[in-house]
């Protein structure tokens, strides 16, 4: 006997604004050439490079939240210069290539967005294990899934939106 799987509310709630962000950010990124995803137009301002790389390390994170661990993607690298508070800077051999970044972010956000709709709403509406402020401001893993799925992809993808301009490659759009 075949069955279909069940379709959650919440997860599939979460999973719209995920599909947004992860088509936002297949738009910004196709035009911007290889050689130029770490250049800095100016001081202080965070490349793709590093947007996209921080990205990319909160995917399996999320899969650990809703419980699909199995389902977490093989990263080609560590979190070490991607990390909440980590400098961005110029290329200086520390980021991988625009491919990897890009590889690594899509592969990783498709499979959040593929698990999400199969998560139970209950696990949803359970405890987010954090400690401190983020557990304050996101109390759930309904919380902090939609958090790092929509609002903080979101932040991210415009601080590329910013770059693209000041890299006078304009919109992606």
């Amino acid at each position: 006997m075949t069955t279909t799987p069940t379709i959650n509310a919440t997860g599939a709630l979460i999973a719209t604004s995920l599909n947004l962000s992860i088509n936002y950010a297949q738009e910004l990124v196709k035009t911007i050439p290889a050689e130029r995803f770490c250049e800095m137009p100016t001081e202080g301002m965070n490349h793709p490079a590093f947007c996209i790389g921080h990205l990319a390390i909160y995917s399996n994170r999320v899969l650990e939240l809703i419980g699909c661990a199995d389902r977490k993607i093989v990263m080609p690298f560590t979190d070490e210069h991607f990390k909440n508070g980590a400098p961005c800077v110029a290329q200086d051999g520390r980021y991988p290539s625009k491919q990897v970044l890009c590889d690594t972010f899509f592969a990783g956000w498709k499979t959040v967005l593929t698990a999400l709709p199969t998560v139970e709403d209950s696990v949803f509406a359970g405890e987010h294990p954090a400690e401190g402020r983020f557990k304050e401001l996101f109390p759930t893993i309904g919380d902090v899934t939609n958090f790092l799925g929509g609002g903080h992809n979101m932040m991210h993808l415009g601080q590329i939106s910013t770059w693209r301009r000041a890299a006078h490659l304009g919109s992606a759009y």
